[in-house]
């Protein structure tokens, strides 16, 4: 879902001020026979086939219509069984990882599921292996095996410890393989899967989701269904349509005003309007072309990252909506550290700036483009990246500027090599060190940007990715984030935040944001 670097995801806008917690209690299952629910979202939702699907608003759909081998539960970032009854690797090594399915799963059109349509699921996803698709996260499958209906069996290339939160994900989406062609997406807008929720109906304005009856897993929805309404990054539509009582709850897109102006109209009579904070493990970097006759400067970056103020970002352009980012692992995931803040301290210092550039025989106001695709990550994405060079040449150092242009356009001009600063967002897959790191480093990697550190990409990225026991890890991932912090081929700004607004008497919403960033419709409750 992800990841905002490489599929067509639209970061969160840009938001609330503060957790309302109030009248957001926690309630028990009632078996979907509560009210329907009516979400409204900026994003779009892209795909409707797991084949297809990569970001944030497909994999919201993906996982509530579609069942995984293993999901994420709430507050957790480990995954367990779903479709599954158990997962394991075979012996002590992560190159054969075995599940035996639940007994008894259908898909919500009554057919039954099987090893075989687990199978067909993957091999269909990598045959297909669509641009917008979820590959990168199978790469590792060799081949799968099924020796009955109930046990199947993933064959990897390398050992991949990190197989289980990648197949927990919406990338391993279960669908009927007397519904989907082999080798061909399916594009009529329906979708059959085995989750908790039915996909209804689906057009460009909205989808409309009812409880399957046929489902045998964990979830206990706790409303009668749910409809999500588009908005398609109209804020203010999104914003009229929660204050006139149209949506029920607003998720992603509202921005900081929006929220004040919904928390005030709420105190006159009117249905209570409450703001729900929940963790996210979203982030925004910087990153610097290596080969850049500027950028490429080890002395430009280290004096770089002396001078940003990320808690003013955060306080001026965010509005307390996200948090100082001090490494390229986000807080919230195991291993993180703070490596950029240990480093480089936690404000500005210029005295140092002056002194690393002068070291470096750099006398002269450094001059640099900082380049933005707000059509991409949002509108705050240009204030952010003012606000970095108000603050760099605010020390005399730097003549900064910002350029913004379309996405289109800055992902071909990035891969050309014409930029020497700009910024990238990342949503991660699974909430673990690896999806932060590997993609960012790793062969092909999403920055494009011409780092190289053999004892990241040689030693680290392999060694960890073979390690079952993840908390072991934390020396490996920490001394990788203490060399990218030493490097600085990225320059980490800010963590964002999850939120919700609802109106009236709805609950569960705390439970649906988390690190794992699925958006858990069964939780919800209204009335």
């Amino acid at each position: 879902m992800k990841a905002l670097l490489t599929k067509g995801a639209a970061p969160l806008a840009v938001v609330l001020s503060t957790a309302l917690l109030a009248g957001c209690g926690i309630d028990q299952g009632d078996g979907g026979g509560g009210d329907g629910v009516v979400v409204g979202m900026s994003d779009q939702v892209l795909a409707t086939d797991p084949a297809d699907g990569y970001d944030p608003g497909s994999w919201l759909l993906f996982n509530n219509v579609f069942q995984s081998l293993l999901s994420f539960p709430k507050g957790s970032t480990t995954p367990r069984p779903d479709a599954a009854e158990a997962c394991g690797f075979d012996g002590s090594g992560s190159t054969v990882y075995r599940c035996v399915l639940r007994d008894g799963l259908t898909f919500s059109n009554g057919n039954k599921l099987t090893s075989k349509d687990v199978k067909f699921s993957f091999e269909r996803a990598l045959k297909i292996d669509s641009d917008t698709g979820p590959v990168p996260l199978l790469t590792t499958i060799d081949r799968i095996e099924t020796p009955d209906e109930r046990t199947v069996v993933f064959r990897l290339t390398a050992p991949d410890a990190t197989f289980p939160s990648k197949i927990a994900s919406g990338a391993g989406s279960i669908v009927d393989h007397r519904e989907y062609e082999d080798g061909e997406l399916r594009t009529d807008g329906k979708a059959v899967g085995s989750g908790p929720y039915k996909l209804d109906s689906f057009s460009e304005d909205r989808a409309v989701f009812s409880v399957n009856p046929e489902y045998k897993g964990d979830a206990e929805p706790r409303n009668g269904g749910v409809t999500l309404t588009f908005f398609d990054g109209d804020q203010k539509a999104l914003a009229a349509a929660l204050k006139k009582g149209e949506v029920d709850i607003a998720y992603r897109g509202l921005t900081a005003k929006d929220v004040a102006d919904l928390q005030n109209s709420g105190s006159s009579g009117e249905e209570r309007i409450s703001v729900i904070e929940g963790t996210s493990a979203e982030v925004q970097h910087l990153v610097f072309n290596m080969d850049h006759p500027v950028a490429g400067k080890l002395a430009v970056r280290r004096a770089f990252a002396q001078l940003v103020d990320r808690d003013a970002l955060v306080r001026d352009v965010h509005r307390a909506t996200a948090t100082s980012l001090y490494s390229i692992v986000p807080a919230g995931i195991a291993t993180h550290n703070t490596a950029f803040f240990d480093r480089y301290g936690g404000s500005p210092r210029p005295a140092e700036a002056r002194k690393t550039l002068r070291e470096a025989g750099i006398t002269e106001p450094v001059e640099l483009t900082l380049w933005s695709t707000p059509s991409r990550y949002g509108p705050a994405t240009d204030q952010t990246l003012r606000a970095v060079a108000a603050q760099l040449n605010k020390s005399g150092l730097f003549r900064a500027t910002v350029e913004s242009v379309p996405f289109e356009k800055y992902e071909k001009e990035i891969h050309a090599g014409k930029y020497g600063v700009y910024v990238k967002g990342w949503v991660p897959d699974y909430p673990d060190p690896d999806n932060f790191t590997q993609p960012f480093f790793g062969p092909d990697n999403v920055l494009a940007n011409n780092y190289e550190n053999k004892k990241i990409t040689g030693e680290i990225i392999p060694g960890t990715s073979a390690v079952t026991d993840r908390a072991s890890t934390e020396g490996a991932f920490g001394e990788l984030q203490d060399l990218v912090a030493e490097d600085v081929p990225v320059l980490p700004l800010w963590q964002g935040k999850q939120y919700a607004v609802a109106r009236g008497n709805v609950t569960g919403l705390e439970w649906t944001l988390d690190a794992s960033t699925v958006f858990r419709f069964w939780e919800i409750k209204k009335g």
